[in-house]
């Protein structure tokens, strides 16, 4: 795969991915805006908190699925459709003992530890317990569609996975307007609409890859014993990093139930809920990068490694910028329209969230290149450690009395860490150049940042100066193109305008 076709490749994913991520957005917002309203802010706060615990070990499939995805998209590279079919037999395996795992687990350590020791309302018990059920049966039916999406993302087909994606959000969507109309209680009721999504989604994904991919057969089993000793320990340094930051990220949650009211819960839930749906316009773009990157290394094609990596980080941050800038500024209206009753510190805890996956976007690609040799104790055992510094950091800083939103703070910090380190790390895997990086990819970025920063700063403070509606969505107008201009003069190079523009004209001829 030559350097050009990659492009054209990842801007056609993009764009496919992009649609799909705005649609998700409002349907995800809208979602969150009714269940809030339906469930009330106690409820969402206690549904939240079992699903933490639930997806704490979502390290076990994320692992998993890092492995997938970078063994498949080698194979790929290196034209091996022998190589291919024992990855995909070698994987089912490996899912199958992980879901069992799992399964035996949650159901016994973490039914325990639900029961015994998490802080819930008395008469709100029995109802945790129902929907902690099902949300572990939701876990245990996605981790098996996980070698399904890998697949799809490794031959890259995007508007596959996008067409998918709206599936998701569509019967999700589907799931609202049910717990509206339905009688019962609308906790559990919304426990069990979820798991018949997932169960839905697993038999499409699985229908359309073993009729799409000659390697997604399961009418015969194909065993290598040296395939099986790679993908256990490439997962083995995933595991562990999955693990810190699924320790990271739903721990915390459980912290925060521990120090505080369901309400509070309530508000880090839905800041963690926002900053991750404008992180997915990132993750998207990064997911279509993931196959050409390793695909170029499994080929000794470095130079267009290198390319794809400055590129990617650049367009990584932009695809998030365009939506985080206005968030930013204009989050107090947005959230008024949005919610019908904010919970306390909602505000604070979503700008701060936000500013968190700013940082970690622009090093997605970095972490795709870290996985390309194959080498990972170092990258997971120094990432890794840095992840359970930010739990316990977090643990102490509320044992001393600061208030929630230190543990967004301390985000920053660390990811701002971890970026840097992530990129001595990958100097040494795959002699990617600090300097060349930064001069391609930090300085656009910033030169960025500070334009329109400034540019949409001074037209909210000193030109616009109200926070009605009409004002702050002509504002966020403003900033949108005010980003895009920025972006496409400054931010992209000579050769990505030109493509970028190609490709353009070309779906105005087509239309």
């Amino acid at each position: 795969m030559n350097k050009i076709s990659s492009n054209k490749t990842i801007l056609k994913n993009t764009l496919m991915l992009y649609i799909r991520q705005i649609l998700s957005l409002g349907v995800s917002l809208y979602t969150v805006r009714v269940v809030l309203d339906v469930l009330g802010a106690e409820d969402y706060g206690i549904y939240s908190v079992i699903g933490g615990i639930v997806m704490f070990f979502s390290f076990l499939k994320g692992s998993m699925s890092s492995a997938t995805q970078r063994f498949f998209s080698f194979a790929i590279g290196e034209n091996d459709e022998l190589k291919l079919n024992q990855i995909f037999s070698v994987n089912l395996l490996i899912y199958f003992l992980i879901a069992v795992f799992s399964l035996i687990l949650l159901e016994v350590i973490g039914f325990w530890f639900v029961k015994e020791y998490l802080k819930l309302p008395e008469i709100r018990i029995d109802a945790a317990l129902n929907i902690y059920h099902f949300s572990v049966f939701t876990f245990f039916v996605t981790i098996f569609s996980t070698p399904f999406t890998s697949a799809i993302i490794a031959h890259e087909d995007m508007h596959i996975y996008a067409y998918l994606s709206i599936i998701d959000v569509l019967m999700k969507l589907g799931v609202v307007f049910l717990l509206v109309v339905l009688e019962g209680d609308k906790l559990i009721l919304y426990s069990q609409l979820l798991f018949t999504v997932s169960v839905v989604l697993f038999v499409v994904y699985g229908w359309i890859c073993t009729r799409r991919y000659q390697e997604c057969q399961i009418s015969k089993f194909y065993w290598n014993k040296k395939i099986f000793s790679e993908i256990i320990g490439f997962t083995g340094w995933t595991l562990f990093g999955q693990f810190t930051s699924a320790a990271r990220n739903q721990a915390v949650v459980v912290l925060v139930n521990q120090f505080y009211n369901p309400v509070v819960v309530a508000s880090t839930v839905v800041a963690r809920n926002i900053s991750t749906q404008i992180q997915m316009f990132s993750n998207n773009f990064n997911s279509s990068l993931y196959p050409p990157i390793i695909k170029s290394y499994a080929s000794d094609n470095k130079v267009n490694m290198f390319a794809l990596i400055h590129s990617g980080s650049k367009i990584t941050f932009f695809l998030m910028w365009i939506f985080a800038l206005p968030f930013l500024l204009e989050m107090d209206v947005i959230l008024g329209l949005w919610l019908k009753t904010i919970p306390e510190g909602t505000i604070l805890f979503t700008r701060l969230a936000l500013i968190e996956v700013l940082v970690n976007s622009i090093s997605l690609p970095i972490q795709t290149a870290a996985r390309a040799p194959g080498r990972m104790k170092v990258y997971e055992l120094v990432l890794g450690f840095i992840q359970i510094l930010i739990f316990l950091a977090s643990w102490l800083f509320f044992y001393l009395g600061y208030y929630a939103y230190i543990i967004f703070v301390v985000a920053i910090v660390a990811n701002a860490i971890m970026f840097f380190v992530r990129l001595l790390i990958v100097k040494y895997l795959v002699d990617l150049s600090i300097q060349e990086f930064l001069s391609k990819v930090f300085y656009p970025v910033g030169l960025v940042v500070l334009v329109t920063t400034l540019v949409s700063c001074t037209y909210k403070y000193l030109i616009c100066q109200t926070n009605d509606v009409p004002q702050s969505l002509l504002a966020i107008l403003v900033y949108v193109i005010c980003i895009l201009l920025s972006v496409y003069f400054i931010g992209l190079d000579k050769e990505w305008r030109v493509k970028l523009k190609n490709m353009i004209v070309q779906k105005i001829k087509f239309n």
